[in-house]
């Protein structure tokens, strides 16, 4: 067989294969959308089916400092896609307009782990502007941590189920131990002159330099390092489920090392019926290759469950 011929096998192949995706994607439009909030203007990515009002829609979303192209959740939507489920993934503003990339470490941080509370509101009732009347909530690492707080709070008719990736567990002792290995401090001394700050109403005082989240040698206001490094256990997700009356899809990796031992550490809670936990052995925190697909594969059982 010539050359020739092979090229033009293989172009018809080409040609056959664009044709179907096409044709799989024709009933579907992804588009970014944008609304306005307190002077700033919030963004997400909406990938949308034909008549995707009538059917399950995700609201996702993302991890610390991160945002919603990243690759787990672009995978995660256009998988979803794939199955005919619609999604918005929204990215938390974390105070600057129109934000799209990671946070620069160099920006002055000035938002607060809860801003993302009201953040999700906003969308959700985006979406039921939209028409949307089954909505399932989801979130990554934080971003999930998030998700499960809105949800314990906001016990919601429009949110049908919980689906939660990894979602951050928090405790006081964790919180200082963690401070130390990434940055060699002790975190007691600054969160308490943060603190003393903001009981004097002076939270919107800079620290700087300043380690914080991610960032060495920032700057962070007081009220932002009191938000992110305070005793607040809302901001574990394991004491927030037992507060979720809804359905939801927990899944922890084995080797996370960001959320460590979650599936360990699940056991130790009341049990519920309405909580549901899915290992995935070997994965990591971002969950890559075949281990986000599974995620893909439970969660579309899970939504189309009557449970």
């Amino acid at each position: 067989m010539t050359n020739n011929v092979l090229a033009l096998l293989f172009s018809k192949k080409i040609f056959i294969l664009i044709a179907l995706f096409s044709l799989l994607c024709a009933n579907a439009y992804s588009r970014e959308v944008t609304l306005s909030h307190q002077g700033i203007t919030l963004n997400a990515n909406f990938i949308a089916l034909d008549h995707w009002q009538q059917r399950p829609v995700l609201l996702i979303t993302h991890g610390t400092l991160s945002h919603n192209k990243n690759e787990l959740i672009a995978t995660l939507q256009e998988l979803f896609a794939e199955n005919d489920i619609s999604s918005l993934a929204l990215n938390l503003s974390l105070g600057l307009d129109n934000r799209h990339k990671s946070y620069d470490c160099a920006i002055p941080h000035t938002h607060q782990h809860e801003d993302a509370i009201t953040e999700i509101d906003i969308w959700l009732h985006w979406l039921q502007q939209q028409g949307a009347k089954n909505i399932i909530l989801t979130g990554h690492s934080r971003g999930g941590n998030q998700t499960a707080w809105y949800a314990s709070e906001h016990d919601s008719s429009l949110v049908s189920k919980i689906i939660l990736i990894a979602p951050q567990l928090w405790s006081p002792k964790y919180a200082r131990e963690d401070y130390q290995k990434r940055f060699g401090k002790d975190l007691a001394p600054i969160l308490a002159r943060a603190q003393a700050l903001v009981a004097r109403h002076k939270g919107k005082f800079l620290l700087s330099p300043v380690d914080f989240i991610y960032c060495q040698n920032t700057k962070a206001t007081a009220q932002a390092f009191v938000s992110y490094y305070h005793n607040d256990m809302r901001k574990d997700t394991l004491f927030l489920l037992p507060k979720i009356k809804k359905p939801v899809l927990l899944f922890a990796g084995t080797e996370d090392s960001v959320v460590k031992n979650l599936d360990k550490k699940f056991v130790q809670i009341p049990h519920q019926n309405n909580i549901h936990l899915k290992i995935l052995e070997g994965a990591d925190h971002s969950f890559r290759d075949l281990y986000v697909e599974e995620i893909v594969d439970e969660a579309v059982r899970f939504i189309n469950s009557q449970k």
